[in-house]
C-alpha cells in the first residue's frame, strides 16, 4: 500500500520520480540562500531537495545530524581480543525512530536513493520476532502466532476490526489509498474528522458495540497489547483520527529496520553528492556547500567575507528569529553570529520557537502561535544491552520453546524487543521500550539503573534466564523529554486538535498571508498529520519545499502539479472556527 493521504491524498512518491522533476526556479533565483532549522530527516530531506532545485541551504543543528532518526554504537566491558572487529563495532540501538512501514513510500524513496537496505521488524507475533511472550496480571503465555494464545486475545483482535469496519468503513479507506483514488477517499474521510475530531481513542474503544458485549478485561488486554506494533493503552487519551490514520495508512503493520541504523539515512543525504542540479556542478554536496575549505563551494557571509571555519559541518544552535527592515529574516546563532534570508525553514520542534528561540512574534499570526504551542508531545524512554548472541533462539529441551521472546508485558519494561544480527554475532537487547507514565518512571535514573530495573522486571518473567551473563556492553538509553531541544518524542494530538494540526499542516501555502508571515515554513513531526512516523516528515519537508521554490518565483512543471498546485483541490478539510 503506498501512503496516500487520507488528509491530504497527494502521491508524493510519483512526484518525486516524476521524469519532469519537482520544479524550476528562474535564474535570478539560482544559489540564494536559505535556512534549515533543524538537521533531522525533515530539515536533510527538504535541504537535499532545495539544493537539486538550485537554491543554497544553510543547515543549523544544535547537536548532531539526524535528529529522532539516531543510531548509537554501544561502548564495551568484555575483555574481548576483537574488540575492533565490525561484528562489535556496527551493532547499534536505534534510540529514535527504529521500524518504518513499507506504506512509507516517500521516506523509501530516499532509502533506496541510498541504497539501504531493510529487513523485517520483529514486532510482536510476527516471523521475524519467532516467539512472543505475554505477561499480564500475572500470567504468562507463549505464542508464536495468534493461534497459540487463548480465545480471549482473538476475541481482543476481531472485536477491533469489526469495529473499524462497521464505525469508518476501513476496507473503503484503504481501497482508495490502494487504487490511488483521492477524491473518493477524501470523500469518505472528510465525514469522519467532523464527526470524530472531539473524540478520544478511549472513548471509541469502550463504545463500540463490538467491545461493549466483551467483558473490561478485554479492553485491559486492547490497551496492554494493543494491535500491530504492541500495547496502545499510552495514547488512549489521543484523538481516534489519530490513530485511525496509522491503521488506514498501514503504519502499525509490516514495518522493516534499516540495517546497520537508520542515521545513515540523514547522514547519507548529508554527503550525498547531485549530478543533476540546476545551479551546482556535478559533485557538490549539503557537506561540500558547509566546508569553508580554499576551493570549495564555501558559504560567505553577507559582507562577502569567508563564514566560520567549520569543514563540512553545519552551523549551530539557532537563538533567535526576527525580521529585519529590509524584510530578509534574521537568523542569530548561539554564538551571536547573525545571517539573514529571504526564505527560513524550521523543522524544530515546534516548542522551541518560543523556548530555546527567541522568535519575534509577528513572524505568525495569533492562530498559528495558538497551534504551534498547544501542539502536546509524547514521553519515550528506551534502554539497550548489547549481548554476546542471541541467546533468546536457544530452545528448551523440555518445552521445545525459545529461551527468551519478544516480550509484552504490563510491567515496568512494557516493550522488550530482540535484534539477531546472526549466529554467535553480537545481538542487542531493547530492554524496555515505553511511553508517557511508563517512561516517566524512569526518566530520574541513569542507564545503569534504567537496565537494572529493567531486567529485575523480566526475571520474574524468564526466571531460569541469566541475561546479564550475556551483556558485553555498557547500557545506552533515552529519554527523549529530557532533551532541550526535543521535548518529547513525537507529537500525539488530543481531541480537538485537529484545527490546530490544519494550521499548522497548511502553512507552506502563502499566497495570501499578509508580507509580515510570509518567508518562514514549517515543517516535521510537529506539523504532520501523522506523527512518530518519519514518513509524516518527509511529507512536511517537501511541501516545505513547494513553498520556498513558490516563494522564490519557481514553478512545477504542468505535466507534474506539486502538493502547492492540488492543494486547493486535495487539501484537509477545514472545520468551522
Amino acid at each position: 500500500m503506498t501512503i496516500f493521504g487520507p488528509d491530504f491524498p497527494f502521491s508524493y512518491d510519483e512526484w518525486l520520480n516524476h521524469p519532469a522533476g519537482i520544479g524550476t526556479l528562474p535564474e535570478e533565483a539560482l544559489g540564494k540562500e536559505v535556512a534549515v532549522i533543524g538537521g533531522g530527516i525533515a530539515g536533510l530531506v527538504a535541504a537535499y531537495e532545495l539544493m537539486r532545485l538550485g537554491l543554497r541551504p544553510v543547515v543549523y543543528e544544535a547537536e548532531r545530524l539526524g535528529g529522532r532518526l539516531r543510531s548509537e554504537k554501544f561502548r564495551l566491558t568484555t575483555d574481548t581480543t576483537d574488540n575492533d572487529d565490525a561484528a562489535y563495532s556496527e551493532v547499534i540501538a536505534e534510540l529514535g525512530g527504529m521500524r518504518f512501514p513499507v506504506s512509507s513510500t516517500s521516506f523509501y524513496h530516499y532509502l533506496r536513493l541510498l541504497g539501504l537496505r531493510t529487513e523485517p521488524f520483529p514486532n510482536p507475533l510476527t516471523p521475524a520476532a519467532g516467539s512472543t511472550v505475554i505477561d499480564l496480571g500475572g500470567e504468562t503465555w507463549y505464542a508464536e502466532s495468534l493461534a497459540d494464545l487463548p480465545a480471549l486475545f482473538a476475541e481482543v483482535a476481531e472485536a477491533w476490526d469489526a469495529a473499524l469496519e462497521r464505525e469508518f468503513g476501513l476496507s473503503g479507506l484503504q481501497d482508495a489509498i490502494r487504487e490511488r483514488d483521492a477524491h473518493r477517499l477524501k470523500s469518505l474521510w472528510n465525514q469522519i474528522v467532523a464527526d470524530w475530531d472531539e473524540r478520544s481513542f478511549y472513548e471509541f474503544v469502550a463504545q463500540a458495540d463490538e467491545f461493549n458485549g466483551l467483558s473490561y478485561r478485554h479492553r485491559e488486554v486492547f490497551g496492554q497489547v494493543g494491535f500491530g506494533t504492541g500495547g496502545w493503552d499510552s495514547d488512549f487519551a489521543n484523538s481516534m483520527l489519530e490513530i485511525l490514520r496509522v491503521v488506514v495508512t498501514e503504519c502499525d503493520s509490516d514495518q522493516e529496520l534499516v540495517v546497520g541504523g537508520v542515521e545513515q539515512l540523514p547522514q547519507g543525504l548529508w554527503h550525498r553528492e547531485v549530478d543533476d542540479s540546476a545551479y551546482w556542478p556535478k559533485g557538490t554536496s549539503l557537506a561540500s556547500l558547509h566546508d569553508p575549505s580554499p576551493g570549495t563551494l564555501s558559504p560567505v557571509d553577507h559582507d562577502g567575507e569567508p563564514g566560520q571555519s567549520r569543514r563540512g559541518t553545519p552551523r549551530g544552535a539557532v537563538a533567535a528569529l526576527h525580521r529585519g527592515e529590509d524584510g530578509r529574516i534574521a537568523v542569530t546563532e548561539s554564538t551571536g553570529d547573525v545571517r539573514t534570508y529571504d526564505a527560513v525553514l524550521a523543522t524544530c520542534q515546534s516548542w522551541l520557537l518560543t523556548t530555546e528561540i527567541d522568535c519575534a512574534e509577528s513572524l505568525f499570526s495569533q492562530d498559528m502561535w495558538m497551534a504551534l504551542d498547544r501542539t502536546r508531545y509524547m514521553q519515550s524512554s528506551k534502554t539497550f544491552v548489547m549481548v554476546d548472541r542471541p541467546f533468546w533462539k536457544d530452545r528448551d529441551p523440555k518445552t521445545g520453546q525459545e529461551t527468551m521472546s519478544m516480550t509484552l508485558t504490563d510491567r515496568l519494561t512494557r516493550g522488550t524487543y530482540l535484534f539477531d544480527n546472526g549466529p554467535d554475532k553480537p545481538g542487542v537487547i531493547c530492554l524496555t521500550y515505553s511511553w508517557m507514565s511508563d517512561a516517566l518512571k524512569m526518566l530520574p535514573y541513569p542507564a545503569d539503573k534504567r537496565a537494572e530495573l529493567a531486567i529485575n522486571a523480566l526475571e520474574k518473567i524468564y526466571p531460569e534466564v541469566d541475561i546479564r551473563s550475556h551483556i558485553i556492553a555498557e547500557p545506552v538509553t533515552v529519554s527523549w523529554e529530557s532533551d532541550p531541544y526535543f521535548l518529547g518524542a513525537f507529537k500525539g494530538a488530543l481531541p480537538g486538535h485537529y484545527r490546530y494540526n490544519h494550521r499548522m499542516y497548511g502553512h507552506f501555502m502563502q499566497q495570501d498571508m499578509p508580507a509580515e508571515e510570509r518567508g518562514i515554513f514549517l515543517a516535521g513531526d510537529s506539523i504532520s498529520f501523522t506523527p512518530a512516523w518519519a514518513e509524516g516528515a518527509v511529507q512536511t519537508a517537501l511541501n516545505s519545499v513547494w513553498g520556498i521554490l513558490n516563494h522564490f518565483g519557481g514553478t512545477s512543471h504542468p505535466k507534474n502539479p506539486g502538493p502547492g498546485e492540488l492543494y486547493p483541490e486535495l487539501g484537509p478539510v477545514e472545520l468551522p472556527a
